[in-house]
């Protein structure tokens, strides 16, 4: 096996993502980072994603893990071709 990245984008149905902040996403993240690799929401570190007050511990987001090089790239996709912020 050469690369890859594990990807639980957000959806028509999930815009948020459908992995918890806490639970799920900032726990692999942080395994990833500890052994070379990057989590991202696909804008930016998971590490870095404070929950919202409204949402609390349950806060979804979309997850993006692999080598630093595919998740960057994968980062610049989504700010090239995502959607536009209101």
């Amino acid at each position: 096996i050469n690369g890859g990245i594990y990807g639980y984008p957000a959806t028509a149905a999930n815009k948020e993502g459908k992995l918890r902040l806490l639970y799920e996403s900032a726990p692999m993240a942080m395994i990833m980072e500890q052994a070379g690799g990057a989590g991202s929401t696909g804008v930016g570190r998971i590490l870095d994603v404070l929950p919202e007050k409204e949402k609390g511990i349950h806060m979804r987001v979309p997850t993006f893990l692999g080598s630093p090089e595919n998740v960057f790239e994968l980062d610049q996709f989504h700010r090239f071709y995502g959607e536009e912020e209101e």
